[in-house]
């Protein structure tokens, strides 16, 4: 498979890891959007959100328990934004399923 994110989880490619266990990888965005921008993907390939299952699901979960970790860990208390991009139209351009956490500034709505 050549898929950057499964290499990067296998640790074929280094990345700044932000947290890690069995079923999740956490890692520094090489092009941040904001002061904080960490990106939480599973280690096992999802291709993205519209392959979320009934037997897969609960890594969505787990991710988020992830976020919590983090957020705490790096004193978020004014907030954050947790997005992931479904699809070319939703603006996915990885084809792994993936969280990007976002803090540190103000963040606006609609994103731009």
């Amino acid at each position: 498979m050549d898929c950057i994110f499964c290499k990067i989880a296998a640790g074929e490619i280094p990345s700044k890891k932000a947290y890690e266990d069995e079923q999740v990888l956490a890692f520094y965005d090489i092009d941040p959007q904001a002061p904080v921008h960490i990106l939480i993907i599973p280690k096992r390939h999802i291709a993205s959100a519209s392959e979320i299952t009934s037997e897969n699901s609960g890594i969505v979960a787990h991710i988020y328990e992830v976020v919590a970790k983090l957020a705490k860990d790096l004193k978020l208390e004014k907030g954050y934004r947790v997005v992931t991009n479904t699809g070319e139209d939703g603006g996915q351009t990885v084809g792994h399923m993936h969280f990007h956490l976002l803090a540190g500034r103000s963040l606006a709505w609609p994103p731009g």
